[in-house]
Formats: structure tokens, C-alpha cells, sequence
């Protein structure tokens, strides 16, 4: 049972970081490799308040949200004027700052030797210590994300994003502030991964700079592509699908340093099957183009 609550709360920890990213790159087609940063700066938020500052769980958590977000405008508002390869490559660029950053800076983050006994969650004084306990916060959050993700796409908010990514000089030459809107989106991305991060502290209660590499964000990017774009309940099923094969790869035996290959090459090979088959993703309606 213990297994089944740790496969069931590393799904839902990525289904709000696929969600979050798929506010972003689908519905305003920012393409962003930097989501595990703010993922990353959400944790250390939690991490470093609670653990040197003595701060409770909630404000250290909420503060992790607002952080990301706060980071993600100030990263927003000179990346975003950029657009395709040029923004992948500028938010590739903050990813790699970043992680650095939390090796180099050793007196606040403890370098690469990360952050240990990180307290866990509590409401009103009781800890959600156990995997069943953490469970139903953790669901609470997915469902506050989804609603997020929701209201976003059906506001006329959500209608102007979607022209952006279909052809953002024609709505520039409608008098719309392009760059204004993307970076709003990118804020309300950011905030979630800061909130799927500071969960993530308190449930693990270690953290270190190689959790939040380049190869988390594609991680992240892979399962909104196979979910498919502007789709909430395909970035659910790509988090799913992307926890789950490699618990079931487990059982065939393969050595770790074999296996980590080997699924790396199940991970393109699979992408590379669903965008010839299915462009659009597994429950998605917009083609990656």
C-alpha cells in the first residue's frame, strides 16, 4: 500500500507541474525549458525557511509559490520579447544559472551536499507525516491548479493567449500587448511549479541541487507533449504514464545504470511515436507545429 501512495503523490507532484507548464507553453505557446528551476525555487524556499528560519509550513509554503512567480516576471519580462529557439535557449540558459547557483552558493544552500530533515506538512498542528495523510493535501492542490488551469483557458484572457500562439503579430496589430500577457502566463506557471516544489520538500524532506536539472524540465515538457497541448487531463495522463513505466521497468531486472538508459531511449522512442501517430497528443487538440 505504501508503494501504491508513492506512485499515486509522484504522479500528482508532476501532474501540477505538467498542468502548470501546459498553461504556459499551450495555451501561449512559450516554449520554456526553465520549469524545474521554479520548481527547484519552491522547494529551497520551503526547505531553507523551515529548516534554518524555524517558519511554519504554510507561510514557508506559500512564499514558495509567490517566489517562482515573482522570479518568473522578473525572467519573463526580458525572455519573452523573444520568440521560438531564441526563448527555448534563453530559459535553457536561466535553468543551468540556476542549479549553479544552488551548488555555488554554499553558505545559504549548502552547496551540492543539498538540505536534510526538512519538516513535514502540517494543518493545524497535526503532521501529514504519512503517505495516506499527505495524499488528500496533495489532491487538494491538483484540484486548485486544475480550477486554475481551467479559469485561465476559458476567460478572455484565455482566447487572447490562444491567438498569440496561432500568430502573435496579428494580435500585436490589434493594439494587444503581446509581451504583457505571456509574462502574466508565465508568472501563474511559475507560481505552480513553486507550489509542486515546496509539496515535493516536505514529502521527500531532503533536497539538492541535481533534482532540479535540464533534464527534469524535459521531463516535464515530455509529458505535456504526450498528454497533449491546452489539454488538463492529458498533462494528468502524460504525468501518469511517465511515473508509472519506470516502476514497471523495475521488475524486469535491468541493472540502474543500464536502466536509466534504456528508459531515457523508451522516453524519445515513445515521443517520437506519438508526435508521427498522434501530433496533437494523447488528449490534445492543438498540433505541436
Amino acid at each position: 500500500m505504501g508503494y501504491f501512495f508513492n506512485i499515486l503523490i509522484l504522479g500528482g507532484l508532476f501532474s501540477i507541474l505538467s498542468i502548470s507548464l501546459n498553461i504556459a507553453c499551450g495555451y501561449a505557446g512559450i516554449l520554456s525549458l526553465a520549469h524545474a528551476a521554479f520548481y527547484g525555487i519552491g522547494a529551497y524556499t520551503v526547505g531553507l525557511l523551515t529548516v534554518k528560519a524555524g517558519m511554519p509550513f504554510w507561510p514557508a509554503f506559500l512564499l514558495g509559490g509567490i517566489f517562482s512567480a515573482i522570479l518568473g516576471l522578473l525572467i519573463g519580462i526580458p525572455t519573452l520579447r523573444l520568440k521560438g529557439d531564441y526563448l527555448l535557449i534563453a530559459t535553457l540558459g536561466f535553468g543551468e544559472i540556476f542549479r549553479n547557483s544552488l551548488i555555488n552558493w554554499d553558505g545559504l544552500t549548502e552547496g551540492s551536499r543539498g538540505i536534510t530533515a526538512i519538516p513535514p506538512a502540517s494543518f493545524f498542528g497535526f503532521q501529514l507525516a504519512t503517505d495516506q495523510t499527505f495524499f488528500f493535501l496533495l489532491l487538494t492542490v491538483i484540484v486548485l491548479c486544475i480550477v486554475t488551469s481551467y479559469l485561465v483557458k476559458n476567460s478572455p484572457m484565455g482566447q487572447i493567449l490562444f491567438a498569440i500562439s496561432e500568430d502573435e503579430d496579428g494580435v500585436s496589430a490589434l493594439g494587444r500587448n503581446t509581451t504583457y500577457f505571456k509574462v502574466v502566463t508565465m508568472a501563474i506557471s511559475a507560481f505552480w511549479a513553486g507550489i509542486a516544489g515546496g509539496l515535493y520538500a516536505t514529502y521527500v524532506g531532503y533536497i539538492s541541487p541535481n533534482l532540479f536539472t535540464i533534464n527534469e524540465s524535459i521531463l516535464i515538457f515530455t509529458m505535456v507533449l504526450l498528454g497533449g497541448l491546452r489539454s488538463i487531463g492529458g498533462s494528468i495522463l502524460g504525468a501518469f504514464v511517465l511515473v508509472a513505466l519506470p516502476e514497471v521497468m523495475r521488475f524486469i531486472g535491468l541493472p540502474n545504470t543500464i536502466a536509466a538508459v534504456v528508459r531515457q531511449m523508451i522516453y524519445g522512442s515513445l515521443l517520437i511515436v506519438i508526435m508521427y501517430f498522434r501530433p496533437q497528443g494523447l488528449l490534445g487538440t492543438l498540433k505541436l507545429r
